[in-house]
């Protein structure tokens, strides 16, 4: 239980090789898997922890293999966190940028497709806004965490001509 086949150094350079590869991989899947966890995206995420898994363990099952890896895994979380706070450059590399999937009514496909969001995502989010049309919407925003950010029309200006 605590004696480990491998040296605690390995655990550590194992554990940031595989954290620095899943943030590249998620970061390029894009933010809609950040956000909005589809039953496949669930079963993903999680197919791909037990698929690192042993590249990070190395097959050891020791406690002390797994404490040393989970530690690895939380300080380069934290270090991470604390360097894209102080460098807005850095965050927007790691981050991204929110992106506009409607301006002034209409949609703008090119971005959706970028985001893979679908028209039934669309919808489903501006249901949760509570509006019912494109053309009652003065701007919807993916954020960086995926969530998409509905900012609504004065209702006495929005004219249904202007959108779907």
């Amino acid at each position: 239980m605590f004696s480990m086949s491998v040296p605690w150094w390995e655990f550590v350079l194992r554990g940031v090789i595989v954290y620095a590869f899943l943030l590249v991989f998620l970061r390029i899947t894009g933010k809609r898997n950040v956000g909005q966890y589809d039953p496949f995206d669930l079963i993903l995420l999680l197919i791909l922890s037990n698929a690192v898994q042993n590249s990070m363990n190395a097959g050891d099952n020791s406690l002390i293999g797994g404490l040393i890896s989970a530690t690895t895994l939380i300080i380069c979380h934290t270090l991470l966190a604390q360097a894209t706070y102080r460098s807005p450059r850095l965050s927007r590399l790691i981050d991204g940028k929110p992106i506009c999937l409607i301006a002034n009514g209409k949609v703008n496909q090119q971005s959706m497709s970028a985001e893979l969001i679908t028209g039934d995502d669309l919808k489903a989010a501006l249901h949760a806004a509570g509006c019912l049309h494109t053309y009652e919407v003065e701007q919807a925003t993916i954020e960086t965490n995926g969530q998409i950010t509905i900012v609504m029309r004065n209702r006495d200006s929005a004219n249904k001509d202007d959108g779907v």
